[in-house]
C-alpha cells in the first residue's frame, strides 16, 4: 500500500508519496478556510490508487493561537473555579510592571464548581452532590456550549465522580463534546491538568468536524501526535490536544531518519519556517517533554522536546523605541506575506535574503511564482534611511539579528542542558533553514551541517514514517524500598492497556518503553529517567540514574539524598513500515553549476555559483560561495564551506579543511 505523508502549513501543504521505495513530492497552496480542500487537490494530483494518509495538522494549533475554538464550559471542584486564571507564579515578563494576562479559553461565567471532594490518598471525603450537579448542568445547558471540560480535584486517583458528571452532561446536552481530566491527563497538579483538559475540549468539536471531512477524502488515515507517533482518527477525535504540535514533531522524526541514514547519531534539528523556528536536541535519540505551551496555554501531554522562537522567513524588521534594529517576533505570515510576494510592504527576513542574492526570484517554490526583488528593496528603503546605511547593509543587519535569535535558541537546547553543540551535527530543514544553517553552525563551533534531500518537505516525510504510538501515565508519589514493586506493578498495568489498544494496529509487532518522573524529596520539579530492566531493577539503580541525570542537567547532585517517584510513564509502540533506501555509488562526474550569481556577505558582493540540486549526483563536490536551488528550499553555502552529496542524497556541508566524520 502507498503511504502519503501530508503536512499542512500556513502557505503551502506538503505531500510525500512513498511508492515501492520511490519518493514523489508535491507542494500545493494551502486553503486556510478548509485545509481538507488543499489535501484533496494534492491527493488527486499524485494520482495515488490504494493509499494510507499520514497527516500532520495545524487545525487544533491555529484554533488555540487565534482563540477560535469551541465555546467551552468547565466543571471543577467547588473552590477551584479560578485555577486557570491563577495559574503558576512563572512570569512571562520578568521586569514588566503591568504584565498582560493570558486570554483564557474559558470565560469566568462558564466556570462552575460543584460540591465533592477526594483527598490525596484517593479517598472520598465528600460525596458528589447529585442535586447540585443537576442544577449546574441545567445552567450550563442554558449557555449552549459546544464543549465541556471536567476537572475534579484528585480525580486521577479516583475518576468515579468525573464519570458521574459526564453521564449527566451527555444525557442533558445532546451533541456536546465532553472531556474528563482522568482520561486526558491522569496526573497531579490541578492547574496543568485543568488547562490540558480544557484545551482538549476547546479544540475537540473543530477537530472532530475537520477529521470528519478528511474521512470523506480518504478512508484510511493516521494523525500525527505532538509526541512523534501517529494515532487513529477515532483516537484523535477523543484526544485532539495530543495533535497540536504534530507538524514540528514530524520534522524531528524526518530529521532523525535522514541523520541516521548518513550514520549520524548526535544531532540538533533546526526547522526554520515562515513564522517561527523550532530546534530540538537529539543526543542519540529524540527527546520527549511532558508539557508544553501553545498560545500561552499549558498542555501537559507528551511532545517532542522542541524549543520555539519567533524568527522565520516572514519575521518583520523594524526599529524599536530606542532606534535599535529588531527582527520579529511579529510576522507577515502567509497573507500578506513578505513584500516580495507582491501583497505586503513590510521588510522581512525573506526580503533580506532576496536582496542579498540568497534567494533566486524565478526558482522560488519550484518556480510556482516569481519573487519581486524591487518590492523587497522598496520595503527596506525607509528602514535603511533611518539607520543611515544602504539597503544591502540593512539587509545584512536583519540576517545577523535573526541569526542571533536562532543561535540563542540552539544554545538553550544544548549548552543550557549540559551538552556541547560542537559534539553535534546541525540538521537544517524547513523552507528557510538551509539558508541560515552554515552561519549558525559557524557561530556555535559546529563542524558539520546536514541538509536532507527534501528539506522543505521533511515534516511530511516524518509524518509518513512515524510509528503508531500510545502514551500512558499515572501519578504515583512513591518513595522508599516499597516504591519499586509498586511502580513496577503500575507500569505493567499501563503496558497491558497499551498492548490491548494497539492489537488492531499491529504490523511489525509491539514494544514498550518505560520511564518515570522523579525528584529529590522537597523539590518542585521532576526529571524523566528510563526505568531499569528486570535484571537491574532496584532502588539503588533508580536512584543512581536520577543522580546522573540531575548532575548532567544542573551541574550538581546530592548522592546522599532520597528521591521520590512522582509519575509512571509507558509508551507503547507499533513500528511503521519504513522504506529501505540503498546507498548509491558515487558519480565520476564533477558537479556542474547552472548559472552564476552575486552573494552579499559584506557591503560588496561576492561571485558565486548556482547549482540545481536535482542534477547533483552522489559524491559530487560543491565549494562555496554557492546557492543550491530545489523545489522546496534554497541552500546557501558560504565562502569557506564545502559540501558533498552522500550515498543517500543528503547534502553534507562542513568548513573547508574541517572534520567531516560522522558524529
Amino acid at each position: 500500500m502507498e503511504i502519503i505523508g501530508i503536512d499542512t502549513g500556513g502557505t503551502f501543504t506538503d505531500f510525500i508519496l512513498i511508492d515501492n521505495g520511490v519518493w514523489k513530492t508535491l507542494k500545493v497552496p494551502s486553503t486556510p478556510s478548509d485545509p481538507s480542500r488543499a489535501i484533496e487537490h494534492g491527493i488527486q494530483a499524485l494520482s495515488a490508487e490504494k493509499f494510507l494518509v499520514a497527516h500532520g495538522t495545524t487545525v487544533g494549533t491555529n484554533a488555540i493561537l487565534e482563540r477560535k475554538g469551541a465555546l467551552t464550559a468547565l466543571i471543577t471542584t467547588k473552590g477551584f473555579e479560578d485555577v486557570l486564571q491563577i495559574g503558576r507564579q512563572a512570569r512571562q515578563e520578568l521586569y514588566g510592571l503591568e504584565p498582560a494576562a493570558v486570554d483564557e479559553l474559558v470565560p469566568n461565567e462558564f466556570r462552575f464548581g460543584i460540591s465533592e471532594r477526594i483527598d490525596s490518598k484517593g479517598r472520598i471525603i465528600e460525596k458528589l452532590n447529585v442535586a447540585e450537579l443537576e442544577e449546574t448542568v441545567k445552567k450550563i445547558s442554558n449557555l449552549r456550549p459546544d464543549a465541556v471540560a471536567i476537572s475534579l480535584i484528585f480525580s486521577f486517583l479516583d475518576p468515579s465522580h468525573e464519570i458521574l458528571v459526564a453521564d449527566h452532561l451527555m444525557k442533558s446536552i445532546a451533541g456536546c463534546f465532553v472531556s474528563l481530566s482522568s482520561e486526558i491527563l491522569p496526573e497531579f497538579r490541578e492547574f496543568e491538568r485543568t488547562s490540558t483538559v480544557v484545551g482538549n475540549s476547546y479544540i475537540g468539536p473543530i477537530m472532530s468536524s475537520y477529521l470528519g471531512r478528511m474521512s470523506e477524502v480518504t478512508s484510511q488515515m493516521r494523525i500525527m501526535q505532538s509526541s512523534g507517533g501517529s494515532i487513529s482518527v477515532d483516537w484523535a477525535k477523543k484526544h485532539p490536544v495530543r495533535t497540536v504540535l504534530s507538524g514540528p514533531a514530524g520534522g524531528v522524526i524526518g530529521a532523525s531518519y535522514a541523520a541516521k541514514l548518513s550514520g549520524i547519531t548526535n544531532f540538533i534539528t533546526f526547522d526554520m519556517g515562515g513564522t517561527s523556528t523550532d530546534v530540538s536536541l537529539c543526543p542519540g535519540e529524540i527527546q520527549l517533554a511532558h508539557e508544553h505551551k501553545v498560545g500561552g496555554i499549558h498542555l501537559g501531554v507528551p511532545s517532542v522536546d522542541i524549543h520555539t522562537v519567533g524568527a522565520g522567513g516572514g519575521s518583520i524588521a523594524k526599529l524599536d523605541m530606542a532606534g535599535g534594529l529588531r527582527v520579529g517576533p511579529e510576522s507577515a505570515g502567509a497573507n500578506p506575506g513578505p513584500a516580495c510576494y507582491g501583497r505586503g510592504n513590510l521588510p522581512t527576513v525573506t526580503d533580506a535574503n532576496l536582496i542579498l542574492g540568497r534567494l533566486l526570484p524565478s526558482k522560488f517554490a519550484g518556480g510556482q511564482f516569481n519573487l519581486d526583488i524591487q518590492a523587497s528593496k522598496n520595503s527596506f528603503q525607509k528602514l535603511s534611511e533611518s539607520l543611515g546605511i544602504n539597503i544591502e547593509s540593512t539587509a545584512l543587519g536583519v540576517i545577523r539579528i535573526a541569526n542571533a535569535v536562532m543561535e540563542r535558541a540552539l544554545r538553550t537546547v544544548s549548552l543550557e542542558r549540559g551538552f556541547d553543540p560542537r559534539d553535534f551535527t546541525l540538521v537544517a530543514f524547513g523552507g528557510a533553514g538551509p539558508q541560515h544553517a552554515c552561519e549558525l553552525a559557524e557561530g556555535l563551533g559546529i563542524q558539520k551541517v546536514l541538509i536532507p534531500q527534501f528539506p522543505g518537505l521533511l515534516s511530511a516525510l516524518g509524518v509518513s514514517i512515524s510509528d503508531i504510538v500510545r502514551d500512558f501515565s499515572r501519578t504515583v508519589m512513591a518513595k522508599g524500598e516499597g516504591s519499586i514493586l509498586l511502580v513496577e506493578g503500575l507500569l505493567s498495568s499501563l503496558e497491558a492497556d497499551g498492548f490491548k489498544d494497539l492489537e488492531e494496529d499491529e504490523t511489525l509487532g509491539v514494544y514498550s518503553v518505560r520511564s518515570i518522573d522523579a525528584r529529590y524529596i522537597g523539590q518542585a520539579f521532576e526529571l524523566n529517567i528510563d526505568w531499569p530492566s528486570e535484571a537491574d531493577l532496584s532502588l539503588e539503580s533508580v536512584t543512581n540514574r536520577f543522580h546522573d541525570i540531575h548532575e548532567q542537567r544542573f551541574g550538581y547532585c546530592n548522592r546522599g539524598a532520597e528521591i521520590e517517584i512522582v509519575t509512571a510513564r509507558v509508551r507503547v509502540v507499533s513500528p511503521a513500515l519504513v522504506p529501505s533506501i540503498e546507498a548509491q555509488k558515487p558519480s565520476r562526474e564533477n558537479a556542474k553549476h547552472v548559472d552564476d550569481c552575486e552573494l552579499y556577505f559584506a557591503e560588496q558582493p561576492t561571485k558565486g555559483k548556482i547549482f540545481d540540486r536535482e542534477l547533483l549526483d552522489v559524491g559530487q563536490y560543491i565549494k562555496g560561495p554557492a546557492l543550491i536551488a530545489q523545489m522546496d528550499a534554497t541552500t546557501l553555502v558560504p565562502q569557506g564551506w564545502v559540501g558533498v552529496v552522500d550515498p543517500y542524497f543528503n547534502l553534507i556541508l562542513h568548513l573547508e579543511g574541517g572534520s567531516n566524520d560522522g558524529r
